[in-house]
């Protein structure tokens, strides 16, 4: 995601402001393998109902803070400093394995479920990216890899439902005389920051930690954090729920990305409330692999890193998702457990749509995760359009990028011209972009209408759309594929190109493609 903004009334004037969600914080301990774990206790399992504020005027611009975290390397990726990723070839003897990592100083680390890795802690400073290149060579060693940041990467009658012009432009309309909002047995993992799907009241310990702007925060010490269902997404159609930075069951959205990316895929629509989703009748599943800034000041034990990912996406397939939504990514180095994860999702029947990246006018680096689409049958990476159709300023371009969708484009018109879709208030969330005397613990039962901009949104209206294909009976992500791109409107150069790949996603076109016409 890059960019989000709300508006009060129907003509009130619209801020755009820079989203803080990828829990970007400084802070001045080394961090270990696995943090040590903060303290998140469940309380009660109800919670008032959400709070819905509706569509409501843009705070002043908050930037997103970086970290001290992470060290950059010669890639241009970020990653941890003090642990990497190593897979041995099948066979090697835990004997042979442990005097190959005693040659790079370094020691197993805890043993992980859905993870067909091992992650191994580093001693004496040793860099990461130099440890895993002489791991790599070794003939015992199928790959070593650094601990890689991972992003976030974002007619019914519904009242708001005229402020979604990325429906019409991709013909939902008419698909929707197809295929009614698809079917309760479809399940869509939403591998992101978490969601707002249940209510919950949860205690948490809050550190102390600074800002890497100098501004430094007291400790909040225990607080109690009431969490609600976003109203327009509903409270009883998640399953399996998974949270891979907690190491529990309870996947709470602290950033708003992941419940809007969830908001475009499967909103609550014609209901009379609010916006409308693609998919609405699906199953969600939320499970979440990227820490946030709260995550972080309560001190979660696990954070965003390539090893988390790829055990969000094996999780997800080997719990029933025949759709896996990464609105996520990174630039940089290769990923190789994060395209082992893909490929085992695919060959065991999910279809993966995958962010292609907001880097365009920033170098256009490609995003790592979205280059396996071209190697992988059954996924597929997205770059994004503004409402006129056209490549938005943002949206990376490259060989590696196969459909187009919606994403939004302030910079081409107003704030208006971002994808619309309820999530979490940032008045109750942000309370650590300001001045230190504004902070305070946060709320996650408070809701309005964000219009956000990025590939992140794109992408999740592909997934909106293969979940309506699987639940019109077509369960290969290799066909899913093919008919996406066989029905997709072209845009830019005649045939695939690196702006849109091979064009639009036509939501009409490829319901009727698998020859039902309505």
């Amino acid at each position: 995601m890059r960019l989000f903004a709300r508006l009060s009334g129907p003509v009130a004037p619209a801020v755009i402001v820079v989203a803080a969600v990828a829990g970007w914080l400084a802070t001045t301990t080394a961090q270990q393998p696995e943090r040590s774990r903060g303290f998140k206790q469940l309380l009660s399992e109800i919670n008032a109902p959400g709070i819905d504020r509706g569509l409501r005027d843009a705070d002043p611009p908050r930037p997103a803070p970086t970290s001290a975290r992470w060290k950059t390397g010669a890639s241009g990726s970020a990653y941890l400093r003090d642990s990497l990723i190593v897979r041995f070839r099948p066979g090697t003897l835990p004997a042979a394995q442990r005097a190959l990592l005693a040659q790079v100083d370094a020691t197993p680390g805890p043993t992980l479920t859905y993870a067909d890795f091992d992650i191994v802690a580093l001693a004496g400073g040793a860099d990461p990216e130099d440890v895993a290149e002489r791991l790599s060579a070794q003939p015992d060693v199928e790959y070593a890899q650094p601990r890689y940041r991972a992003r976030p990467m974002f007619v019914p009658n519904d009242p708001l439902y005229s402020r979604q012009w990325n429906f019409p432009q991709i013909d939902m309309e008419r698909a929707w005389d197809i295929n009614r909002g698809g079917s309760t047995s479809v399940t869509v993992a939403i591998v992101d920051t978490g969601v707002a799907y249940r209510s919950a009241t949860l205690r948490y310990t809050g550190i102390a930690w600074r800002r890497d702007d100098g501004v430094s925060f007291p400790a909040l010490g225990p607080v109690d954090i009431p969490f609600a269902a976003a109203p327009d997404l509903g409270a009883d159609r998640f399953v399996s729920p998974r949270d891979f930075i907690w190491d529990d069951t309870l996947p709470f959205d602290l950033a708003g990305h992941g419940t809007h990316v969830a908001g475009t895929i499967a909103q609550l629509s014609n209901n009379g409330v609010g916006v409308a989703g693609m998919a609405f009748n699906v199953k969600l599943m939320p499970v979440k692999v990227i820490d946030t800034d709260w995550d972080f000041i309560f001190n979660s034990p696990f954070i965003g890193t390539d090893d988390t990912v790829a055990r969000g996406v094996r999780y997800a397939v080997d719990n029933g998702a025949k759709v896996i939504n990464m609105s996520l990514g990174r630039t940089g180095a290769p990923a190789p457990v994060v395209r082992s994860a893909i490929e085992y999702a695919v060959s065991h029947g999910a279809f993966v749509a995958a962010a292609g990246g907001n880097e365009a006018l920033e170098g256009n680096q490609p995003e790592i995760y979205g280059e396996f689409a071209t190697q992988i049958d059954g996924m597929v990476a997205v770059a994004a359009t503004g409402p006129d159709r056209r490549r938005a300023v943002y949206s990376t371009s490259g060989s590696y990028i196969e459909l187009a969708a919606p994403g939004g484009d302030f910079s081409r018109g107003p704030a208006t011209a971002g994808i619309l879709q309820q999530t979490l208030d940032l008045d109750f969330v942000e309370t650590f972009a300001g001045p230190v005397s504004r902070y305070t613990a946060p709320r996650f039962d408070v809701f309005a209408y964000f219009y956000f901009e990025g590939s992140s949104m794109a992408t999740a209206h592909v997934s909106g759309l293969a979940a309506l294909l699987v639940s019109q009976g077509l369960t290969d992500p290799a066909a899913i594929e093919a008919i996406l791109k066989q029905s997709a409107t072209d845009l830019g150069t005649p045939g695939r190109d690196n702006d849109y790949g091979y064009g639009l996603i036509n939501a009409r076109a490829a319901l009727r493609g698998m020859g039902v016409a309505r």
